[in-house]
């Protein structure tokens, strides 16, 4: 298996948070090092470095994450699980109950400013690490980049947030204000843009994999242009990641020739990985330590409940989970016939039907689960707790999805987009890849194909919300227009404080 320093080093650098206030603005930290005793050593800024990574995979201990939250609220997927009041943060995002008491809004938010306070610190610090000048340049562009993707994540899932560029202390941390969102995004397009001249065109997986290279920065200032509408920006971004043709990126990105392949644990950091989040089977997490340990819940989560083989010669080997975010039946309309069904859905339905296996039809079964993260007898770990220990990373970013935002900011941008010109080429690329034909390049296409493409990784609600659609498409599950396209402020950061909540949840902001 391809490892890396992150991949090694994670479980260490997920203990690392530092100085704590009593405000989830500035984290309240699990504290293990004081801050005024650290980054005193080269070895002590790189696993702060570390640290900062750390909070991309960022996993509740009530088994929330950025992608489950957005998946149960997305069409694609009911929350799930045993019964309808099974890990109720999923479920109250399920059907829009969710309130600013909500503990998938709390985890948002302080995921998000986990990692700004972390990046902060660590540039307030690093200066007295002892590190050689071409080292500490590439860590503080890396560490930048990192606060410009937790600020790019706030901004979307808030809107009205605080703008923190130091450290803050206890004293002044009751008087923080928010600021417009157009400040929040220059921020984040100043860090991205400085970031990338100092960062590498490529790394050494056995050694690296898993850190910001240029290609990574560029991809996710491609997707903020995007969401500011600045498509001939946009489409620029995605051309430096993407190459003049398929398969000819600078920075060496290439389609996997087998759409499978991209979930194979053994895979990670494959060329079609942008930017990968890392998970282990080695961190041992148990039940006393979930979502502070590098084992990956999702595996667990979206395996089908009570499950047993029957027939064990053609039954596959998953582990018996616990039923949430089954894909809705409209999704499984969309691409059952398509090629990349089987690599995306494990058909429960179609097995139990043939006598195959059995299995409990839990809350919103549907009987089609998630295959791309399905936790397997074959890939649990080794020893420790085996249920919360699975490897299986997942991409926040990866070549697929920018060939088809290339497409669509030259679409948008008024490029030409007929046979033979880079929108058609790009899009088409995606197609090809598992074997379909050509088809125009329209939006009604563009959305179907990253909707089939992208299942499940977490991209189709902030998709819904970026395109103005989510208020039609997720009628149905209770979404609000002018009130769900953001998240409400977590009630504890209001109490006590100047900052405000936003107008669309009631407030004033």
């Amino acid at each position: 298996m391809k490892k890396s320093i992150f991949y090694i080093a994670a479980l260490a650098a997920s203990s690392q948070l530092f100085v704590s206030c009593k405000k989830q603005l500035d984290v309240n930290p699990r504290e293990r090092i004081l801050e005024t005793g650290y980054y005193k050593t080269p070895a002590e800024a790189l696993t702060s470095l570390i640290s900062v990574y750390d909070v991309l995979g960022n996993q509740s201990s009530g088994y929330l994450t950025k992608v489950n939250i957005l998946s149960a609220g997305s069409d694609d997927h009911f929350a799930g699980g045993d019964s309808p009041s099974d890990i109720g943060d999923l479920q109250t995002i399920n059907n829009y109950t969710l309130t600013s008491t909500s503990g998938a809004a709390s985890h948002l938010w302080g995921k998000g400013f986990t990692g700004v306070y972390r990046a902060n610190v660590f540039l307030q610090k690093v200066n007295g690490a002892g590190l050689d000048d071409a080292t500490k340049t590439r860590y503080i562009a890396e560490v930048k980049a990192l606060r410009a993707i937790y600020y790019f994540d706030l901004v979307r899932l808030f809107k009205n947030i605080p703008l923190l560029t130091d450290v803050v202390e206890p004293s002044a941390m009751f008087d923080v204000l928010q600021v417009p969102a157009d400040q929040v995004y220059a921020l984040i397009v100043k860090d991205l843009s400085e970031a990338i001249p100092n960062l590498p065109t490529t790394v050494p997986i056995a050694s690296q994999g898993g850190r910001l290279t240029q290609g990574a920065v560029h991809a996710v200032l491609g997707k903020v242009y995007m969401w500011q509408q600045k498509w001939t920006e946009a489409a620029a971004e995605f051309a430096l990641v993407n190459g003049p043709t398929p398969g000819a990126s600078t920075y060496g990105y290439k389609l996997l020739p087998n759409f499978a392949d991209l979930w194979n644990v053994k895979n990670k950091f494959n060329s079609e990985s942008i930017l990968e989040i890392v998970y282990n089977t080695t961190s041992d997490m148990g039940w006393g330590t979930v979502g502070s340990r590098e084992g990956n819940v999702m595996s667990i989560l979206v395996g089908p409940r009570n499950y047993v083989p029957v027939n064990a010669a053609l039954a596959p080997d998953y582990i018996s989970g616990w039923s949430f975010l089954p894909f809705t039946k409209d999704f499984f309309d969309q691409i059952h016939y398509d090629p990349r069904n089987k690599a995306t859905v494990a058909n429960l339905d179609s097995l139990e039907k043939a006598n195959i296996v059995t299995y409990k039809h839990a809350n919103a079964n549907t009987g089609y689960f998630i295959e791309k993260y399905a936790g397997r007898t074959s890939t649990k770990a080794a020893s420790g707790q085996l249920e919360l220990n699975f490897g299986q990373d997942m991409y926040e970013i990866r070549l697929a999805d920018t060939y088809l935002l290339e497409a669509e900011a030259l679409l948008k941008s008024g490029a030409g987009v007929g046979a033979g010109t880079k929108a058609y080429v790009m899009f088409n690329a995606v197609r090809a890849r598992v074997g379909l034909n050509p088809l125009p390049v329209t939006m009604d296409n563009i959305m179907r194909e990253r909707r089939l493409e992208l299942a499940a990784e977490g991209h189709r609600w902030f998709d819904l919300v970026r395109w103005g659609l989510a208020p039609t498409v997720l009628a149905g599950k209770g979404f609000k227009a002018g009130r769900n396209e953001i998240f409400p402020i977590p009630e504890r950061e209001l109490a006590n404080s100047k900052i405000l909540q936003s107008k669309e949840w009631g407030g004033t902001k």
